[in-house]
């Protein structure tokens, strides 16, 4: 078997490849096509000012990089950016970012090099005070039936559109009370589908505590703190929370629910934002 897959087509989210499927251990005797998901070097600059490079799907930008901003603490608001142009190179994705005067010193008073990978929100952060930095508790709101996080789990995952395509991404969702599903970001990485949810959510200014996101990933402590830099006060996951997680949902007032799949779910914090 000498032949060698190669890539045509390419799109925006995803690129196809000329593949060879092995099926029961024999190589089948005709080259398919098949959709891969693309990851892209985004490199985010502050007032021109280069602050952090992460490998993401390259959609949803603008989202992306006002979600990023709002929960990485680099702007309060929305009104604090002045504007985001998106700019293709050769080898990646430069999104410049214009924000506010007054985000721009605090920015360079706590600047970090970061170089994120796929699966670490916090690679490359200096010190231990920028990981666990301080978020205010999410304020208190209407407890949410359980019956409704789950249809909004099964309603995520029938719209995950890029994950059916390619089987290598993440989505992120936002639903309301009822558990009827208003917005789904799909991203290579899991911190990138939230953080682009969390800026969709904030360029249309939905009310954050008035729902809950779902996340197709563990849930681990960095999600749970950008839910709580938004003021998100519900986070449901496929899969299970860390112990620092839990902490954080605990001293953050966040409601933490894990393993939520069919007809199940473990509640880790904060059972008293849930009905049953």
């Amino acid at each position: 078997m000498d032949r060698q897959p190669s890539f045509i087509q390419h799109r925006a989210d995803c690129a196809q490849a000329s593949v060879v499927r092995v099926r029961g251990g024999t190589a089948e005797p005709v080259t398919q096509i098949d959709r891969v998901a693309e990851e892209t070097p985004i490199a985010l600059e502050y007032n021109g000012i280069s602050h952090a490079t992460m490998l993401a799907s390259p959609a949803d930008l603008d989202d992306f990089a006002l979600g990023f901003s709002l929960t990485e603490g680099i702007i309060n608001r929305p009104i604090d950016v002045r504007g985001i142009d998106v700019v293709a190179q050769h080898n990646g994705i430069v999104v410049q970012i214009e924000i506010s005067s007054a985000c721009e010193v605090r920015l360079k008073e706590r600047r970090r090099a970061m170089a994120g990978r796929t699966g670490c929100g916090l690679c490359g952060v200096e010190t231990l005070p920028e990981v666990l930095r301080e978020v205010a508790p999410v304020p208190d709101a209407s407890p949410i039936a359980i019956s409704a996080i789950l249809r909004a789990m099964r309603a995520m995952r029938a719209n995950q559109a890029l994950h059916d395509i390619t089987g290598a991404t993440h989505a992120a969702a936002w639903a309301d009370s009822d558990g009827q599903v208003q917005m789904v970001r799909e991203d290579v990485g899991r911190h990138n589908a939230l953080d682009k949810l969390i800026g969709a959510l904030a360029r249309r200014d939905e009310p954050f505590q008035q729902g809950l996101a779902l996340v197709s990933s563990r849930a681990s402590f960095e999600m749970v703190q950008k839910c709580a830099a938004a003021g998100i006060g519900i986070l449901a996951a496929v899969s299970a929370p860390t112990a620092l997680a839990i902490r954080l949902a605990q001293n953050s007032n966040v409601a933490l629910l894990g393993f939520v799949r069919n007809a199940d779910a473990t509640i880790y914090s904060h059972a008293e934002r849930i009905q049953s």
